[in-house]
């Protein structure tokens, strides 16, 4: 007998709720250490900028492989300072896995509260952003308990967006491999036919979803030619957001875009279920050694 749909998904998020506090579920990290790191984008002077890095590492005397965490426009750190609840809750469980985790705040450190609104977007730290990653790459390739031949690189939303943006630097193929959640500006219109990447890429879209949408994306993405294999997943009835752990479904009228369009984001219960088992499969199969 097949179950009514929001029986399902009441049996969904259930399920979702006990895999958290089971004992495969993220552990709870130690404090982040903040780090400066040196990014590849100069400032007016000419000298390279210097942005935030929250340091989550891994235990254990031999080297891990890393992941880089990209935040979204509303930036790293809620109001209390810390960074944000989605972030650390992957941060934890990639620990867990024997992951050190760098997240980075490009935000902060140049005057930037959020560029989720129209109003508020700051072209050139958009285009530091890439530089930023780059900057944090070579960073984590120089601590010794880093495995600098494994470190991944993650996104979401505007920083999924830097991450497709990052990707066509050259530079970027020191990366393993990349993940972006519901990419910023991924259309047809910048995404061209020429675009490639170095590094196997797993893309993560919310059909629902209203601010960044993914069936511009998949064309865009499908259109591609060349490069690193190129994998999409979209998940029906998700919105933004959609792997924030517990955040209910919601409209976000101060963030309107400049067509009029009000974003909505939330938690979805598949949707999350699937992305925490999809994610580290993804990057454990290409940080192996066979993938070299």
């Amino acid at each position: 007998m097949r179950l009514p749909h929001a029986v399902r998904r009441s049996l969904v998020c259930l399920l979702t709720t006990a895999v958290a506090i089971a004992p495969g579920g993220p552990s709870r990290a130690a404090a982040p250490e903040r780090v400066p790191v040196l990014s590849l984008a100069t400032g007016a002077d000419g000298a390279r900028q210097t942005v935030d890095g929250y340091l989550f590492p891994a235990t254990g005397d031999e080297p891990h492989p890393a992941i880089l965490f990209l935040h979204g426009c509303g930036g790293l750190l809620t109001a209390k300072g810390v960074p944000e609840s989605r972030q650390t809750d992957w941060a934890q469980r990639f620990n867990a896995a024997g992951y050190t985790i760098l997240m980075l705040d490009s935000f902060t450190p140049r005057g930037v509260k959020s560029m989720c609104a129209p109003q508020d977007y700051q072209a050139a730290v958009l285009t530091a952003r890439p530089l930023d990653a780059l900057g944090a790459l070579a960073y984590l390739k120089s601590l010794p308990s880093v495995d600098a031949n494994r470190i991944g690189l993650m996104g979401w939303s505007e920083g999924g967006g830097v991450v497709l943006n990052t990707l066509r630097n050259p530079h970027a193929a020191g990366f393993r491999a990349a993940v972006a959640f519901y990419p910023a500006g991924c259309t047809p219109g910048r995404i061209g036919r020429a675009y490639q990447t170095p590094v196997p890429l797993l893309v993560l879209l919310g059909e629902s979803d209203v601010w960044t949408r993914a069936a511009p994306c998949v064309t865009a993405l499908q259109r591609v030619r060349g490069g690193a294999p190129i994998r999409i997943q979209t998940f029906p009835g998700a919105y933004h957001d959609f792997d924030w752990p517990r955040m209910h479904v919601h409209e976000v009228p101060k963030d309107r875009t400049s067509a009029g369009v009000v974003p909505i984001e939330g938690t979805d219960p598949a949707a999350r279920a699937d992305v925490l088992e999809r994610v580290p499969a993804f990057f454990a199969n290409a940080m192996s050694s066979r993938a070299r």
